[in-house]
């Protein structure tokens, strides 16, 4: 238990800092107990510097926490920037779009029926919307506690109105799509969750109501509950509180998210604060005081058909933590990660939203310590301690990496930077250390504990092999064609092959294996969020993928790179030629820092079996148009000689070396940038601050095939200003991803640092040290092939 001492101390500190603290006037039999100056104190000197590290850790630009006691809220904080750009920052009182969160209040709503007699759980849904006839072969009809628990055997997502549709249609068109349908399980058998299914419930709310759902909803439950700040809908007065939420990529994009509506709003398009949803765990806390009668949120957090103490209720999750049962639901939903956690029977509950996407088990965790937190100072214990992470050693980090495999599951480890990262149950996770264990601590994931053997690896105790990483066999022909992306810029379904096995990765984030049912029908595991759906390809007369139907979702292909030829083309700005003027009058910028002569070398002459392939000094580059005069490629000597060893390392392998850009000069780099749409400036160098090709320290390269001559294939073409150019980028054949590695794993090691958008692009450990050039070709002196010898041997 905390000193007096430090208790009065950050009580102090509380009472500065925390906002909006104190009895709410909502109960006659509202009772502040004495652990709340204890209790605030705590949380405010364990868990708030948790919260700051998980933040600075996973990246989490706000997030928004409130804590009640019973009928009290004794705690409530905002952290980091609601609106980063505008320094706006996060407060309780933030708006978030809370997602699944949503689910509760569609519950609770339709159990106000049920509590008055006017509906049944138990009869079909047909009784109510008798328009309502998704095929089931099963003859089971489908129930509202079916629906209500996740039982129905309904798709995860309605055709119309789905998660990924911008198109906001109405949530009569959503539920009406169902029809298109067919059940995946027969009703009743088995746990499948479905945003479809709570979209049924609010179809029947507004049949029983005659009202639209969104606003009944705000009648009959969140304006008796006192929930000012919370709506189905976007108000205006909402929205202008709205915190900005934020996507990211396991390639590393991140992008603002998108804010649509989605078609089933009763399934996650709430709007509210952590204060109007710490009130709502109040008014549980009080016997669903104003909403429902306390035996029936008995009956809602008892779990349906399991049989067991976990499981889904009726909306609600229900689970234990530290042998106490522990009720809620989680939210995720574009750019927001909601975490709604309560111990009913002590009356504690936690809010937690954070606006960056699928960060759900960071809220989640800091949920829980809060519940713990509390507990320990109810009961007179020692205030928990908080696992933080860091990164693991490097030679820790190097002997981790590698391929292991349990059974037909095999593991890659790989190495970024200072992190290492393992792809594991269909998840690209983050291993770390904490106390000298090896533990994953990602945004999405934590706890799974790792430990390298004399052969392996253990996870979670259980022994993996090790075994090499050979080169892949070619795809299958019949699946070349299905390889791609399809559906939306928001949320890109990828359809890629692992060592044989085709996968899907969806929602930006899970790999699914696909069973091939028959051409181009796949299905996904009987597992996670596509639980047991069919995907069905629909091709061209070249045999080439156009779409993708997911139980009558259609994602269609993307326009991604060049159909045809491997040149990415774009249209320039303003001509070329006024560029070049212009360029070639202009003053470069003086590298500061600058401490090493110029050495430029030509890289053919310190080993003729590198290749080029000089795409500037032709018209098949992204201008169409030549900016060199030559073909010729220059790095600096240190680099230059890094880059051959690389070359003649790869020998074994039967690989090599293949050039594309080396040096450049800087007019040639402000030809790119004003040529180059604002959009697409990632992927060319700022001539303001100049370029490390500007310096002669930095390569665009590709692997040939000693044996044939010819460039492999890699996952994008050379200079494709898309998502696949990023050396991290998931898609492709695993033949590709190993080419694209195996070059990563050559240049790594002889000193060079790819470039975090561009797996082509190579720079030398010490560029800073070279001034920016601005040399053309043919000013640069003409090496001397003998000089210098011995570093080349």
């Amino acid at each position: 238990m905390m000193s007096d001492r430090i208790v009065r101390s950050v009580v102090a500190l509380f009472l500065l800092g925390a906002w909006c603290v104190g009895p709410w006037n909502v109960s006659s039999r509202a009772s502040v107990e004495a652990i709340q100056p204890e209790a605030s104190a705590a949380l405010t000197a364990v868990l708030e510097p948790f919260i700051r590290h998980e933040m600075a850790d996973k990246d989490l630009p706000a997030l928004s926490i409130a804590v009640v006691d019973d009928q009290r809220l004794i705690w409530a904080r905002g952290f980091g920037y609601a609106d980063p750009e505008r320094k706006i920052p996060a407060t309780p009182g933030t708006v978030y779009r809370v997602g699944s969160v949503s689910k509760l209040f569609t519950a609770i709503a339709i159990m106000q029926w049920v509590e008055q007699g006017k509906l049944s759980l138990d009869a079909p849904i047909t009784g109510v919307l008798p328009d309502f006839r998704p095929k089931n072969p099963f003859g089971t009809p489908i129930t509202l506690r079916q629906l209500l628990s996740h039982r129905a055997g309904l798709v995860r997502e309605p055709p119309v109105g789905h998660y990924f549709d911008p198109t906001e249609p109405t949530l009569a068109a959503t539920v009406a799509s169902l029809n298109e349908t067919e059940l995946i399980y027969p009703p009743s058998a088995r746990t499948k969750y479905s945003n479809a299914g709570i979209a049924v419930v609010g179809a029947v709310l507004e049949r029983l109501s005659g009202e639209p759902f969104a606003r009944y909803v705000k009648r009959a439950v969140l304006q008796p509950l006192g929930l000012s700040k919370s709506s189905f809908e976007p108000e205006p007065e909402l929205i202008r509180d709205l915190a900005k939420g934020y996507m990211w990529t396991y390639h590393g994009r991140v992008f603002e998210a998108p804010t649509f509506q989605l078609g089933m709003v009763p399934a996650g398009s709430m709007y509210s604060t952590v204060v109007d949803l710490a009130r709502f765990l109040s008014a549980l806390f009080a016997g669903g005081r104003g909403v429902l009668r306390p035996q029936t949120l008995a009956e809602m957090w008892t779990p349906q058909f399991a049989g067991e103490a976990s499981g889904f209720g009726i909306g609600f999750a229900i689970s234990r933590l530290d042998g106490h049962r522990r009720i809620g639901h989680g939210g995720a939903i574009y750019g927001f990660a909601t975490e709604l956690a309560a111990l009913p029977d002590q009356k504690l509950g936690v809010v937690v939203v954070a606006t960056k996407d699928f960060s759900n088990r960071v809220v989640e965790r800091i949920a829980d310590a809060a519940l713990r937190i509390l507990l320990a100072v109810r009961e007179n214990r020692p205030l928990p301690t908080l696992v933080t992470t860091s990164p693991v050693p490097p030679e820790m980090a190097e002997r981790l990496r590698g391929r292991y495999r349990r059974g037909e599951e095999v593991v890659d480890v790989i190495r970024r930077g200072r992190e290492v990262y393992a792809f594991l149950r269909g998840l690209r996770v983050r291993i770390r250390q904490a106390g000298g264990q090896l533990i994953v601590d990602d945004r999405h994931a934590f706890g799974t504990t790792l430990e390298l053997s004399a052969d392996g690896l253990l996870i979670n105790g259980q022994k993996y092999e090790r075994i090499p990483a050979t080169r892949p066999a070619p795809v299958p022909p019949r699946w070349r064609g299905l390889i791609g992306e399809y559906g939306w810029d928001h949320n890109i379904l990828y359809i890629l092959e692992e060592n044989g096995q085709l996968y899907a990765l969806i929602e930006w984030f899970f790999f699914y294996p696909l069973r091939e049912l028959r051409r181009d029908v796949f299905q996904f595991p009987a597992r996670g969020l596509y639980d047991g759906e069919k995907l069905t390809f629909t091709r061209d007369r070249r045999g080439r993928a156009t779409a993708v139907s997911l139980e009558g979702i259609v994602f269609k292909r993307r326009a991604v790179g060049p159909e045809e030829g491997n040149v990415f083309r774009i249209t320039p700005m303003r001509p070329v030629e006024e560029l070049r003027r212009e360029a070639l009058a202009a003053t470069p910028p003086v590298a500061r820092g600058a401490t090493r002569e110029p050495e430029l070398v030509e890289l053919i002459r310190l080993d003729p079996t590198l290749k080029l392939d000089i795409r500037y000094a032709t018209t098949n580059n992204f201008l169409s148009t030549p900016v060199y005069s030559e073909a010729r490629a220059f790095l600096q000597r240190p680099a230059a000689e890094a880059l051959v060893r690389a070359h003649r390392k790869l020998k074994a392998e039967g690989l090599g070396l293949l050039i594309h850009d080396a040096y450049r000069p800087w007019y040639v780099t402000k030809i790119f940038w004003e040529a180059t749409p604002p959009d697409k400036r990632i992927f060319v160098a700022d001539p303001a601050v100049g370029s490390r090709h500007n310096r002669g320290c930095a390569v665009d390269l590709t692997l040939y095939d000693r044996r044939t001559g010819r460039a492999v294939r890699m996952p994008s073409v050379y200079d494709e200003m898309s998502d696949r150019a990023y050396p991290d980028y998931p898609g492709g054949t695993s033949l590709e991803r190993w080419h694209r590695e195996r070059l990563r794993e050559a240049m790594e090691a002889e000193g060079f640092i790819v470039y975090p958008a561009e797996w082509w692009h190579f720079d030398y450990k010490d560029w800073e040290a070279y001034p920016i050039l601005n040399l053309p070709f043919d000013q640069i002196p003409r090496d001397d092939p003998r000089r210098r010898s011995r570093t080349r041997n």
